[in-house]
């Protein structure tokens, strides 16, 4: 079954970045009769999965939505067990990252997180920093709001001394704000578990990326799906508000 997607898919047309919403785990554990938590455990495994899919088809950057600032409503006990999921994660898989030439990358207000997963994501940052091959972003207490009012504030500040004029703000000076500036805007945001809706993440950046949602939960997500969606989205036009005329004249002139 992959080998057959993985034959189909263009090699020359991949997404440079594909961000993904991993939803689903408690509905997943819920279903089976178990603690939320067990369906977080279980997700792991497919993060792993997608992580070495991608990394073997040459995708430059994959972000993971792992846990939104709203995240931190849920019921104690289960914010708790994540957090220690998180460390016991990272601490794990930092020599398999290490191994595949891969770079861990955090977005996200790291000062909500406890010391101690701090200490933990700071030191995998450090190991993983001179890896050149794929970027994983983990969207760490994210929200695409947070990001936006954070990034406002920073020029509000810069104007107010002097470092910026307010008549040169683009979309340039904007994104060289926001947490993504070293990275490029995904192409592919990929959601599971059948929602339908983006959830408050990177709102800006999703501005022309293709939406893919999928009725599988993410403790079931794996390579063959990740395939899937990729095809899905090599199927489709890009136009970027231009006309297909137009996208058909450029790619033969190119």
């Amino acid at each position: 079954m992959e080998s057959a997607l993985i034959a189909q898919i263009d090699k020359n047309r991949l997404p440079k970045h594909i961000a993904i919403i991993m939803d689903g785990n408690g509905r997943w554990a819920e279903e089976k009769g178990q603690e939320r938590l067990y369906g977080h455990f279980h997700g792991v495994e497919s993060v792993r999965n997608i992580v070495e899919g991608c990394a073997e088809l040459g995708i430059g950057y994959l972000t993971l939505y792992a846990f939104s600032t709203e995240n931190w409503d849920r019921p104690v006990q289960e914010v708790e067990g994540l957090m220690a999921l998180l460390v016991d994660t990272i601490r794990k898989e930092v020599p398999t990252l290490n191994k595949n030439n891969i770079r861990l990358h955090v977005i996200g207000d790291m000062q909500m997180l406890p010391e101690f997963a701090r200490k933990e994501l700071n030191e995998a940052l450090e190991m993983t920093a001179v890896n050149t091959g794929l970027n994983l972003v983990m969207a760490l207490s994210y929200s695409s709001r947070w990001e936006l009012v954070n990034a406002v504030k920073q020029i509000g500040l810069d104007v107010q001394s002097g470092k910026i004029a307010p008549e040169t703000i683009d979309q340039d000076t904007l994104q060289q704000y926001l947490s993504t500036s070293q990275f490029p805007d995904p192409e592919l945001m990929i959601r599971t578990s059948g929602e339908y809706r983006i959830s408050n993440f990177l709102l800006y950046q999703l501005a022309y990326a293709e939406l893919y949602f999928t009725n599988t939960r993410w403790p079931d997500f794996r390579k063959e799906h990740l395939y899937e969606a990729i095809l899905d989205f090599q199927s489709r036009e890009r136009r970027f508000g231009k006309t297909g005329e137009q996208i058909q004249n450029e790619t033969t002139l190119a």
